[in-house]
């Protein structure tokens, strides 16, 4: 249960920084919002290591394989895409997009084992949910 509060507090962390950087945006420019998000993050990542973890950043060159290392470079075409989608589209319209886009990469990652996960099983329920979802943008734009 404590897990499912943990991800409804992240998608509306995600919609609440969403917002905040595009408005950085509208001040700045798009590579300097990504950099300050990112550099912000690194800051306040740093400090939480100092007061709660301490782990050896050596544990870095263990990790195998090297592309898992990635995740930073990626957050930051994510940090721009949302950005972009959310001032082309609106928060909301742009949030919904975003979500169903991960679950249905999400989804085809586990069919296919991919990136170190364990495969599942194709299920049609979980198809029918992700029709569901789709359906639901549509009604929502809909005029």
């Amino acid at each position: 249960m404590f897990g499912f509060f943990i991800a409804l507090i992240s998608g509306a962390l995600m919609s609440i920084q969403g917002v905040f950087n595009t408005q950085v945006t509208k001040s700045t420019s798009i590579w300097v919002a990504s950099a300050f998000v990112q550099f912000s993050a690194l800051i306040v990542c740093l400090g939480a290591w100092l007061i709660s973890d301490r782990t050896s950043f050596s544990g870095l060159m263990r990790v195998e394989p090297k592309y898992m290392l990635l995740g930073g470079a990626i957050g930051a075409f994510i940090t721009y895409t949302v950005i972009k989608s959310m001032e082309m589209l609106g928060p909301a319209r742009a949030v919904m997009l975003i979500v169903i886009a991960q679950l249905i990469v999400a989804y085809v990652i586990e069919l296919l084992g991919w990136f170190g996960t364990e495969k599942q099983p194709l299920e049609m329920r979980k198809i029918a949910g992700m029709a569901v979802a789709i359906a639901g943008v549509i009604i929502f734009k809909w005029k």
